[in-house]
């Protein structure tokens, strides 16, 4: 018997593939699926009515890549296919994002064209950041922040205009802290390797791909013919994982909603016991891990101290969010996926999504502004209320904006250590971390945000990867 730690998307997806593997090898396998709260889904929660969807975490997800493609597989596999609603190159949501510096919005060039013109805040043509990266000299380095390296190679106002509003966006962190292996592993391999970017990028073009390629299901292939930006589901991104729990129960899987764990205890290579304070034991042949690191850490602490504190070391950050809804018959903004604010400018705010040009069947003006994240604490203290960061967000959006109305509807969530920081280190640490692991012979797979990425593909082909490492 096999259990599953944590309902998120990493759980849900780690059932699904391990029913999968099930079918392939005919194996009888009994699955336990164990959720501390009476809800499954993670971080990924929406509210649903007539006129507005609300999402109070993730909203859309990036087709492109292996993790992307086979994301797309498991939603076409799940019969989910007419529901999505994919944005396209030519939505205004694609072409129109934008940055909020020195009391301006900017929007950031989207095509090939813009590269060559001179766009605010840049001083210069994007394309001078290249002729930047061809004259530096290389740096030998095990690993650098994003910040750093981007100011190395591009020049620092691609770091301060472009990384820094970027990284706040996907993961809420300071740029001089993430890892470049967070987003840019190859270009700071062509870096160590060939000593810049352009170089690496030209001898890259004379190298055949060695990649496997992924079998691609219909939905699949239209993404990538149609070149969709992002998609999202209609009726709210929360449909995925309700469908995924649904695809559980109907293949036996039994999933325990309340059910939190207190202590893991190993047995030996092939037993371990889940307890909790009432007393209640689970015994299971395997653990797969999909709750957050820092969680997992109180867990094992009493029989793997070690194992524990590597565990606690990875960072997260707290990110308030603000949904508005605003009933007007003509919209409050322009057409755009909205915009993001660099931390140089020293702002409340991480940025606003226009969701009413996101998401569909929205009426009115629909907002999502997201605040805090590495800076929660520093901007809000110890003791920030819902109140305050409404209060906060409204400002903001009044003053960026110009939004003086009151809006109609409105949801403020606190979202308490929710994000990982892939600070410098990240990497080793999680290879620490397994290799633990391995040589203790400890029957536990950690699979998520904590360990392998933070977006929602990442979270899905980790517990792929980690299923089919397991299985094999």
């Amino acid at each position: 018997m096999a259990a599953i730690l944590g309902g998120g998307l990493g759980g849900l997806s780690t059932g699904y593939y391990l029913l999968k593997n099930n079918l392939n090898t005919n194996n009888n396998l009994k699955l336990f699926l164990l959720e501390a709260t009476n809800y499954c889904g993670g971080w990924i929660k929406s509210i649903k009515t007539k006129d507005y969807t609300f999402e109070l975490g993730p909203r859309t997800i990036r087709p492109r890549g292996t993790t992307g493609l086979n994301t797309l597989n498991m939603m076409q596999d799940l019969g989910l296919s007419e529901h999505i609603v994919p944005i396209k190159p030519d939505h205004p949501a694609a072409k129109n994002r934008m940055i909020y510096v020195n009391n301006h919005l900017h929007t950031l060039p989207s095509s090939f064209k813009g590269v060559f013109q001179k766009n605010e805040p840049f001083t210069k043509p994007l394309i001078y950041a290249l002729f930047n990266d061809i004259k530096q000299p290389n740096k030998l380095l095990e690993d650098d922040s994003i910040y750093n390296f981007v100011e190395r190679r591009f020049g620092k106002e691609i770091a301060d205009y472009a990384i820094s509003p970027m990284i706040c966006g996907i993961c809420a962190g300071d740029a001089k802290e993430i890892s470049v292996k967070f987003l840019m592993k190859t270009l700071f391999e062509w870096e160590q390797a060939h000593g810049g970017v352009v170089k690496g990028l030209v001898r890259s073009l004379f190298k055949s791909s060695t990649d496997k390629e992924l079998e691609l299901t219909d939905l699949a292939k239209k993404a990538q013919e149609e070149k969709w930006n992002v998609y999202t589901v209609r009726g709210g991104l929360e449909t995925f994982p309700y469908t995924l729990q649904r695809y559980l129960k109907e293949n036996n899987v039994d999933i325990r909603m309340d059910h939190k764990v207190d202590e893991i205890e190993f047995i030996d290579s092939s037993t371990v016991k889940l307890k909790n304070k009432a007393g209640n034991k689970i015994v299971a042949s395997h653990i797969y891990s999909s709750i957050p690191a820092y969680s997992l850490a109180k867990l094992v602490q009493k029989q793997h101290p070690d194992l524990a504190q590597d565990l606690d070391s990875i960072p997260f950050v707290t990110v308030g969010i603000v949904n508005l809804y605003f009933a007007t018959k003509a919209s409050l903004i322009s057409p755009a996926f909205g915009f993001l604010v660099p931390p140089i400018e020293n702002s409340p705010i991480l940025g606003v999504v226009f969701d009413s040009c996101c998401i569909p069947d929205q009426n009115g003006t629909v907002l999502t502004v997201m605040l805090g994240g590495k800076w929660f604490k520093e901007k809000f203290g110890d003791n920030c209320t819902e109140k305050q960061l409404l209060d906060i967000a409204l400002k903001e959006i009044k003053s960026i904006l110009n939004i003086n109305d009151v809006p109609t509807a409105q949801n403020v969530n606190i979202l308490e250590k929710c994000i990982p920081q892939y600070v410098i280190g990240h990497y080793e640490r999680v290879d620490k971390i397994r290799q633990y692991i391995k040589d203790k012979n400890l029957p536990i797979s950690l699979i998520g945000c904590s360990y392998d990425g933070v977006g929602i593909n990442d979270v899905i082909y980790s517990a792929k990867t980690q299923v089919i490492k397991d299985c094999t």
